[in-house]
């Protein structure tokens, strides 16, 4: 069966996935790369956005006009989430965000955070920008864009946004890490 999460998010809603879990997401998704995350740490969040129960992307969209000059995104690409590393602790702190999207995984800062404030990140596959780009329903706004396109604060309606694989669930168990010491536990008995 299909696991839909849908806006607004709560603890409730997320608190039984576990890291290796596949699920979707519906309703408002929020982009913020490095310029971003640093400017929400610094200046918050700009004037009637809000974060709470929300989810972050890790992309930097494209975004064109159409004929009729509405915008609509491109591609959206997720963006190596471990760049944000520093900062996304902080920022599920400061904004009650719970889904975290992004490549890769994160390290212990940010899985300490998703287990003390009931947040998840969650991996979307590399490679599947006009996939991504494709489940956008509509750009409902753009804040900030003096950081430039990738780096704006895009507010996106999305609909079965995903697949998403949870890789830090709230208890803060972290995937990417797990198997980087599985791996490495097998590196070191092929060499050892």
């Amino acid at each position: 069966m299909k696991k839909i999460l849908t806006f607004p998010l709560t603890t409730e809603q997320i608190k039984d996935l576990k890291i290796g879990d596949t699920v979707y997401y519906t309703g408002l998704l929020f982009t913020a790369r490095d310029s971003g995350h640093k400017r929400i740490i610094e200046s918050g969040l700009p004037d009637g956005v809000s974060l709470t129960g929300g989810a972050i992307y890790h992309a930097g969209p494209i975004v064109a006009k159409d004929e009729n000059g509405k915008e609509y995104v491109v591609s959206a690409g997720p963006t190596t989430s471990k760049r944000m590393e520093t900062l996304e602790a902080d920022v599920i702190e400061k904004t009650g965000v719970k889904l975290i999207i992004g490549k890769g995984g994160m390290e212990q800062r940010t899985a300490a955070a998703c287990k003390t404030f009931g947040a998840v990140h969650c991996a979307f596959p590399g490679g599947c920008a006009v996939v991504a780009a494709q489940q956008i329903e509509k750009i409902i706004d753009s804040k900030w864009l003096n950081l430039g396109m990738p780096e704006a604060l895009w507010v996106l309606k999305v609909k079965e946004f995903g697949p998403l694989v949870v890789s830090i669930d709230t208890k803060g168990n972290n995937l990417f890490e797990n198997n980087r010491k599985l791996f490495d536990e097998r590196l070191e008995r092929l060499i050892g």
